[in-house]
């Protein structure tokens, strides 16, 4: 009886259960890796990783206003002469 409310506590086998806590805990850990957080010093870590995407947002939106700028320069001159070429028929 004592087994049946263990395993129904835990949502199921407990020898499953810690396997996938172990798995799960493993990818996680992996991917917060990936995003620079240290698990010694996890809110400096977090204050980092929205530092580091804030900055990283701006200079999303610096490269495509580059990018833009750069179009632009060719794109609105030929429509201008397109436009104008047109009129004249």
């Amino acid at each position: 009886m004592a087994d049946n409310q263990l395993t129904r506590w835990m949502g199921g086998s407990p020898a499953w259960v810690l396997i996938r806590l172990l798995l799960l805990s493993l990818v996680v850990g992996v991917i917060l890796s990936a995003l620079g957080l240290d698990p010694m010093n996890i809110f400096a870590s977090l204050e980092s990783l929205v530092r580091h995407l804030f900055s990283f947002s701006f200079e999303a939106v610096e490269r495509l206003w580059r990018y833009f700028v750069l179009g632009a320069v060719i794109v609105i001159p030929l429509w201008i002469i397109m436009r104008l070429a047109s009129r004249g028929r």
